[in-house]
């Protein structure tokens, strides 16, 4: 595929960076070191819901690295995991994993993804997908032959899994984007993109 123009994406996650160079685009990319659960804690106080959530800090993200790339277009994303009454973010060690995946067995979560386009700091464009995905009652001996397979990657994601690998063990159920869950609505985030001369009509 022609590179047409570049766009950035605002985000660290290796996991976008790939769905979006397998599907053949060329682009930048700028972490952009905001403060998640500062911004979480924030929005939780106003009784915000875990989409809204998600849809803010992916245009924070968006709005943030495109103040400073005039006339490009910046792309940010976030997730949210929801179960019932409780918010969950990336687990930082093994052990938040574990009990991250125990509080999620054999229930049915929720997790939003958001994907928002800016441009010189004002929001062009967003899209969210919310799936509902239900964990198996697995058991304890499965769970620690996961982790340790895991390993380190299990810190990677919130909820402490990845459908894209062994994680898929972990689910009895799952209803939504295969993409989004991953952490990119790639495929309206695609139509877009080519609305603007960014990837092939």
């Amino acid at each position: 595929m022609a590179e047409e123009k570049k766009f950035i994406l605002a985000s660290s996650s290796a996991t976008r960076q790939e769905l979006l160079t397998r599907a053949g685009l060329a682009f930048n990319v700028a972490a952009p070191g905001i403060d998640e659960e500062e911004v979480k804690a924030s929005l939780r106080s106003r009784r915000a819901t875990g989409g809204a959530t998600a849809e803010a800090l992916a245009e924070l993200k968006a709005k943030k690295i495109s103040g400073s790339n005039p006339g490009v277009l910046v792309i940010g994303a976030d997730q949210m995991l929801v179960c019932g009454t409780l918010w969950f973010s990336k687990p930082e060690t093994v052990d938040q994993a574990r009990d991250q995946l125990l509080t999620l067995r054999g229930k049915t979560h929720e997790l939003f993804t958001c994907v928002c386009v800016a441009r010189d700091g004002e929001r062009l464009w967003h899209h969210t997908e919310t799936a509902r995905l239900t964990m198996r009652s697995f058991s304890d001996s499965f769970l620690d032959d996961y982790l340790q397979q895991m390993g380190s990657r299990a810190l990677d994601s919130v909820g402490a899994y990845q459908v894209e690998g062994i994680g898929i063990q972990l689910f009895s159920r799952i209803l939504g984007d295969y993409f989004a869950i991953m952490g990119l609505p790639i495929l309206p985030l695609l139509d877009f993109l080519r609305t603007h001369m960014v990837a092939a009509r």
